[in-house]
C-alpha cells in the first residue's frame, strides 16, 4: 500500500490511547523484517533509518532509504519512513527529497539554549514541507559513541516544567524524554518512572516518546503507554535477534558460506521479534 505519513499514524494511536512502535532499520532484511511483523500483528509501524544506519552506507541516504521505501510499499501493513536522531543540517535536509513524513531532529548535545533555537528552525523548515518533527529533551544516552551514562543520574531525565516550555519555544509535533531508559541495552532490565511519564504527559500537549525501549520488560513498556507514551522506538532488540539467529546456524553448519542460509534465520528472528513488540504496545 502506499507509505503513510508518521503524523498520521501517531494521530490515530492517539486516539485510539494505544502506542505506535518504531524500529531502527540497518539493512533490507531489517525494512523486510518489520514489515513481515507489521503484517503478522496486523498493525501500523514506523521503519526508521538513524543518521548511525546512513553512516553505516557510507554516509548516502537515498540508497537505504529507496530500500526500505520500496518494502513498506509492497507491504499491506499501513508503514511510514521516519529519519531519526538526525543531528547533520544536511540530512536533515536530504529528508524530504528521499520520502521521509518524518525526522527526529536531535539538538540534545548542545546547551538548552542553543538545542531550542537549532530545533526551532529545524520545525519551520520541516513544517514547511508537511514533515512531522520529533526532537528530545533530556539524556536518554547509550548510543554508539557516547559516553556511559546512568538514565538515574540526577538532571539526566526530563523535567517537566521545562519540556512545556520546549515545547511551545520549539514548536516540535512529538517530545522524546528521559524516564529511565537508555539506548543500546541488551538486557530488559531499565525501570521506567511512570510517574514522571504521567507529568510529562500533563504538561506537554504532544505525545511523548520513549527511547531505549529495547532495554526495557514488557510490563513496563505496557505501564509506560498507559501513562501516556505514544511512539515506543527499539532497535537493539532487533540487532540481538538478528545476530543470535546467525550465531546458531554458523554454530550448527561450521562449513556454511551461503549467507541467505543464515541471514533468512536471522530476518524471521527480527520479524518474530518486531509482531511480539506490536502485541505489547497495542495493549
Amino acid at each position: 500500500m502506499p507509505l503513510v505519513s508518521t503524523g498520521e499514524l501517531v494521530a490515530q494511536a492517539c486516539v485510539t490511547g494505544r502506542a505506535l512502535a518504531a524500529f531502527n532499520v540497518i539493512s533490507l532484511e531489517h525494512a523486510e523484517a518489520i514489515a513481515a511483523g507489521a503484517e503478522a500483528a496486523g498493525a501500523p509501524a514506523i521503519l526508521q533509518v538513524s543518521e548511525n544506519a546512513v553512516r553505516f552506507h557510507g554516509g548516502r541516504l537515498a540508497p537505504i532509504a529507496a530500500a526500505a521505501a520500496a518494502v513498506a510499499r509492497a507491504s499491506t501493513a499501513p508503514l511510514s519512513l521516519h529519519l531519526d536522531h538526525v543531528e547533520s543540517t544536511e540530512l536533515l535536509y536530504a529528508a524530504h527529497p528521499e520520502g521521509f513524513s518524518s525526522v527526529m531532529f536531535d539538538a540534545s548535545k548542545l546547551s538548552y539554549e542553543e538545542n531550542v533555537r537549532a530545533t526551532a528552525d529545524a520545525v519551520r523548515w520541516g513544517h514547511e514541507r508537511d514533515i512531522w518533527v520529533e526532537a528530545e529533551l533530556g539524556k536518554v544516552g547509550g548510543k554508539e559513541g557516547e559516553a556511559p551514562l546512568d538514565a538515574h543520574t540526577p538532571g539526566v531525565r526530563t523535567d517537566p516544567a521545562e519540556a512545556a516550555a520546549y515545547v511551545a519555544d520549539t514548536g516540535v509535533d512529538a517530545l522524546a524524554v528521559a524516564v529511565g531508559s537508555s539506548h543500546a541495552m541488551t538486557e530488559r532490565t531499565a525501570a521506567l518512572d511512570h510517574e514522571l511519564i504521567s507529568r510529562l504527559r500533563d504538561a506537554v500537549s504532544v505525545p511523548l516518546v520513549l527511547h531505549g525501549s529495547s532495554g526495557v520488560p514488557d510490563a513496563e513498556i505496557r505501564r509506560a503507554v498507559a501513562a501516556g507514551m505514544v511512539k515506543i522506538n527499539v532497535g537493539t532488540a532487533l540487532n540481538t535477534a538478528f545476530t543470535g539467529a546467525v550465531r546458531d546456524e554458523l554454530a550448527a553448519n561450521a562449513t556454511m558460506v551461503d549467507p541467505r542460509k543464515y541471514v533468512g534465520p536471522a530476518r524471521d528472528a527480527m520479524a518474530e521479534t518486531v509482531a511480539r513488540f506490536l502485541a505489547v504496545v497495542a495493549g
